[in-house]
């Protein structure tokens, strides 16, 4: 440790002085509480008090407070995580005298505020006393520093509970000080960061005592244990555990605490537990949807961190037909669209989820309201050109919308348009690249699309197309991309087009021939007759390696034919002789 600060001296000095005083009062302490005994009546018949009294302050106990005295004027600087510190700290820390224990607590807090190394492990042991004190201020000390520690990461969080402090940690949750209750909801939550200590707090019976301390007074306590849930909540057995426990009820509740710290705890924990649907039917069982009504008003938040954890609460909950019903007849689609042009990336994120979940229900959404998604949809694009999770969702979201009645208002919105510039961006990622193919191929199943996207003479967008067919190394974007062409290619006229990219086009129609996955040769088949109606293109499959391949397709198709139908008359000869 390098040279103390001013102020960290004058701590180090008054704490020093403190150990001082200490050290020297004990023993006139001893002789006032002897001479005090020795005037009681029960004292006067000739007993001797150095036989009925036990010094408070043992030999060794004495010792070891000087040596650690000494140890922190001279080795603080040097190391305060030394085997002479942990000798002292140990007997400081076991010890039944409420000043010796106070002394190890205050070590402890002042190094849990200045360490930037690991605590070595064997400095968790005298945590177990001190955890357990019955003084009340050793308990606030340790429980202290010990959040400290684990927030600063200087200890391994499954190291702790290894190191058998759960229990001790627990117990405190149960004080009735506000302090040490609002520190070990903070250790609980750090620890909950943890796989293997979710699934120890929830076998130890950490969750009653927290739901318990969610329901506090305190909101400092509040926070923190509802802060511990919500790490739980990231396990499955947890959730089901706390949905037995009543944790529904109370986080729905706290979902109109005035502190939005709480607020966010909640609805996130809540969130959590709405992504698996068995928990659905008891989440909208509370005070008749009360929890629905409740995440509705909550998106309008001011609080953006708490809007976004609501919508987010809401998709989870809208992937029931039931729940999308019931939240359109709320009239929340304008509430998510206005979300849409928020300024915070989180909220825009969650709004264009959520809109793409209820998208789901397109029989619902009139012409006016298909107009204005589109509209706002195309803005959110322009805002978050790169942006994955918005791209994805939007093109999901146009997807749902692909009715019959809605083709034509599509291919006419911005949006079609930032939909065929986002396939051209280079900057995009293959995943987003596939969802954007993945609507743009169930759009040009339509006449209206087709005849508009022919009419561009788009030679950048046919090039890109190409490219992205022959891109088998993502399966699912060039099936997507060679499904475009396959529709596109039905009228027999962007062969012009394709005539310079002659090459590329045969090369992965080779490979689709050849893929063993039945659903690319077939597209593959497909495109080479749309294709095959253009004389420049039929000449060069004839002379092309795809004749060849399309030759053992078809043996191929046959042998199959033939053993399809020998095993189906196979089996009715066995019905028949049954």
């Amino acid at each position: 440790m390098g040279r103390l600060c001013e102020r960290c001296a004058e701590l180090l000095q008054d704490f020093i002085n403190f150990v001082k005083r200490m050290s020297s009062s004990f023993v006139e302490q001893i002789k006032e509480c002897a001479a005090t005994l020795t005037e009681c009546c029960c004292l006067q018949r000739g007993s001797k008090v150095k036989q009925l009294y036990e010094p408070v302050l043992q030999r060794h106990e004495k010792q070891a407070a000087q040596e650690f005295l000494n140890h922190m004027e001279t080795g603080l600087n040097e190391s305060s995580v030394g085997k002479e510190s942990l000798e002292a700290l140990m007997i400081l820390a076991f010890s039944e005298n409420a000043d010796l224990q106070h002394s190890a607590a205050l070590y402890y807090l002042h190094i849990s505020q200045h360490m930037n190394t690991q605590l070595p492990p064997e400095f968790l042991e005298p945590y177990h006393p001190l955890l357990q004190s019955g003084d009340l201020e050793v308990q606030q000390m340790a429980s202290l520093s010990l959040v400290n520690f684990l927030l600063e990461g200087n200890l391994n969080k499954e190291l702790v509970v290894q190191m058998g402090l759960l229990e001790p940690i627990l117990e405190l949750l149960e004080s009735g000080d506000s302090a040490v209750q609002c520190n070990s909801c903070a250790c609980i939550m750090t620890l909950a960061m943890s796989d293997s200590n979710r699934e120890a707090i929830g076998i130890a019976g950490g969750i009653l005592p927290l739901l318990t301390l969610a329901k506090s007074y305190d909101p400092r306590v509040q926070q923190n244990a509802v802060g511990a849930i919500l790490n739980l909540t990231r396990s499955e057995r947890i959730k089901s555990v706390l949905c037995r426990e009543g944790a529904l009820p109370v986080l729905t509740l706290l979902l109109q605490s005035a502190d939005s710290e709480i607020q966010y705890y909640s609805c996130a924990s809540l969130g959590n537990i709405a992504a698996n649907l068995e928990h659905h039917k008891a989440m909208l069982a509370i005070g008749d949807k009360f929890l629905l009504r409740m995440l509705v008003s909550l998106m309008s938040s001011s609080v953006q961190k708490v809007s976004s954890q609501a919508c987010l609460c809401l998709n989870n909950l809208a992937s029931s037909a039931e729940v999308r019903v019931h939240l359109l007849t709320m009239d929340i689609m304008p509430l998510v669209l206005s979300l849409l042009n928020s300024s915070n990336t989180d909220v825009r994120q969650a709004s264009i989820t959520l809109l793409c979940t209820m998208s789901h229900s397109p029989g619902n959404l009139d012409a006016e309201l298909c107009e204005e998604m589109l509209q706002n949809l195309a803005v959110l694009m322009q805002m978050e050109k790169i942006n994955p999770v918005v791209i994805i969702h939007v093109s999901c979201t146009i997807e749902n919308l692909c009715q019959p009645e809605n083709i034509e208002i599509i291919v006419r919105s911005q949006c079609f348009e930032e939909l065929l510039l986002s396939l051209l961006d280079p900057n995009h990622e293959e995943e987003s690249l596939q969802y954007i193919a993945s609507c743009l191929a169930e759009l040009v199943k339509y006449d209206f699309t087709r005849e508009q996207l022919i009419k561009r003479k788009d030679k950048a967008l046919i090039r890109c197309l190409v490219r992205l067919a022959a891109h088998l190394e993502h399966k699912e974007l060039s099936y997507q991309a060679a499904t475009i062409i396959r529709h596109l290619a039905h009228s027999g006229k962007i062969a012009t087009d394709l005539n310079p990219l002659m090459k590329e086009v045969q090369a992965y129609l080779m490979n689709f021939l050849s893929h063993p996955e039945l659903r690319f040769q077939q597209i593959g088949i497909s495109t080479l007759c749309a294709l095959s109606e253009d004389p420049e293109f039929a000449m060069a499959i004839s002379r092309s390696r795809l004749k060849d391949q399309l030759e053992q397709v078809r043996q191929q198709t046959e042998e199959t034919h033939a053993l399809l139908k020998l095993a189906i008359s196979q089996t009715d000869g066995l019905n028949l002789n049954e």
